[in-house]
C-alpha cells in the first residue's frame, strides 16, 4: 500500500486540476486560434508571459516556449491544493526536490514547480484570497 501523506496531515487536501498549461512557439498564433474558437481570454495577451483562458472551472494557459522544439516540453499540469506551502513542505520531506520556493503570482495564485520521475513538470498552486 501507498504512503498516503494526506493521511497523516489533514491540513493538505489536493482539490482539483486547475490547468494545463501548453508551450507555444507563436504565443499570438495559439491566442487567435483559441480566441476563434470561442475561448474566453481571462488573463494575458501576445506580450503577457502567461496567457490564461477559461474552460468551465479550469484554465488553458498559453507560455512561450524558448525551446527550439516545443513539442518536446510540452507543459505542466497545475493542481490545487489547500496549502501550497504545505504541499512544497511535503515534497521536501518526502526528499523530492521542487524547481521553486512558494511563490505568489500576479494571476492571483501561490504556486511552486516540481518535476516527476518521469520529467513532467507539475504545478502545485492555490487560489490567493
Amino acid at each position: 500500500m501507498a504512503n498516503n501523506h494526506q493521511d497523516s496531515n489533514p491540513q493538505l487536501k489536493i482539490e482539483s486540476i486547475s490547468a494545463v498549461t501548453l508551450n507555444c512557439k507563436d504565443v499570438g498564433a495559439s491566442i487567435s486560434f483559441y480566441e476563434s474558437l470561442g475561448f474566453e481570454m481571462i488573463y494575458g495577451g501576445d506580450s503577457e508571459p502567461l496567457t490564461s483562458f477559461r474552460i468551465g472551472n479550469g484554465y488553458l494557459n498559453l507560455i512561450e516556449s524558448k525551446d527550439t522544439d516545443a513539442s518536446m516540453t510540452w507543459g505542466r499540469v497545475i493542481i490545487h491544493v489547500s496549502n501550497v506551502d504545505e504541499m512544497h513542505a511535503c515534497c521536501v520531506s518526502a526528499g523530492w526536490n521542487p524547481l521553486s520556493e512558494p511563490e505568489d503570482a500576479p494571476w492571483g495564485e501561490r504556486y511552486f514547480h516540481i518535476r516527476d520521475p518521469a520529467g513532467h513538470e507539475i504545478s502545485f498552486a492555490q487560489p490567493l484570497d
